[in-house]
């Protein structure tokens, strides 16, 4: 225990930077989940197909895989950017496929009544999908949507292979130091993940209950 107090530091830098790359691209995925399930929804076939095979491809292969993308075929394509910003647009382009089903399973699920409603007022898809149906979706997916991000949490940790100093990587560096203290720096570690994913699966449970006694 006192080489993970000892060296507490180093691993709160690596929580702090997890923290940002989780929040950051959970923020940026969601915003492409929604652009995505209001793509998948649009009386436009074209829209319906570009998004569609989006989602089925980046959901159908490994995270690890998209990661190697951003950090390795970006620079080919004549883009450079760091590691932290190629790792939040890894994620944030895997997880909105996934940010994408939940969000459109919460469109679904609005009754035909609402958008029906919305385009006799002279609304047009766009504006009924805005100001209709999305706010009625959204509030009934948010324990999905906290499950998306639990699941983006974990996979954050993929970023300590490829350069990013969060909180694997910090681990992995005070464990090559502290050899002998090696299940309590790994016990830390989980510690910190487990901050942010019982929390947010306790808040997922509970509106998921409250969303079943008000349907």
């Amino acid at each position: 225990m006192s080489a993970v107090l000892d060296n507490l530091p180093l691993l709160l830098a690596g929580f702090g930077t997890s923290l940002a790359l989780i929040f950051l691209s959970a923020a940026i995925a969601l915003f492409l989940g929604v652009v995505l399930a209001g793509l998948r929804v649009s009386p436009i076939p074209l829209f319906r197909t570009l998004a569609t095979g989006y989602v089925e491809c980046l959901r159908n292969v490994p995270t690890a895989v998209v990661f190697f993308f951003a950090l390795f075929a970006l620079p080919q394509m004549g883009i450079r950017i760091g590691f932290f910003p190629a790792a939040v647009t890894a994620l944030s382009v895997y997880y909105a496929a996934f940010f994408c089903e939940a969000v459109r399973s919460g469109i679904n699920a609005v009754p035909t009544g609402q958008a029906e409603a919305a385009r006799s007022i002279g609304l047009t898809f766009s504006r009924s999908l805005r100001f209709v149906i999305l706010p009625q979706a959204l509030r009934s997916v948010i324990p999905p949507l906290l499950n998306v991000f639990v699941a983006l949490t974990k996979s954050s940790a993929i970023a300590s292979a490829f350069g990013v100093a969060e909180l694997l990587a910090s681990t992995t560096a005070l464990v090559s130091v502290e050899s002998d203290a090696v299940i309590a720096v790994l016990l830390a570690c989980c510690a910190f993940y487990l901050i942010i994913t019982i929390p947010a699966g306790l808040l997922a449970e509970r509106l998921e209950k409250k969303v079943a006694v008000a349907r």
